[in-house]
């Protein structure tokens, strides 16, 4: 238990730095669009956390579960905000 455990928190943490130093390295002028893609990535999160939070016993799983529906739900309805915002920009004046 504890050693998973421990490889757990080490792949998250490494994760974690990886995305870090990608993102930075990212111009931006490319922020939004990959902020956009990761739209896709948060609906999928939000199915598997519905799921865990369907087959789970009453625990913290339940817990865990409703806390990632609702932190992607976040991330997903406000990355559609970010993108139709920048869509609205390469549009002509009206």
């Amino acid at each position: 238990m504890t050693g998973t455990l421990l490889v757990s928190i080490y792949v998250f943490v490494l994760a974690a730095f990886l995305g870090f130093e990608l993102i930075n390295k990212v111009p931006p002028t490319l922020h939004t669009p990959l902020m956009s893609g990761a739209n896709a990535m948060s609906g999928i999160t939000i199915v598997g956390a519905l799921t865990l939070v369907t087959v789970a016993s009453p625990s913290v799983s339940v817990i865990i579960g409703v806390l990632a529906v609702i932190l992607a739900t976040i991330n997903v309805v406000g990355g559609f905000f970010v993108t139709d915002r920048m869509l609205a920009s390469f549009g002509g004046r009206k």
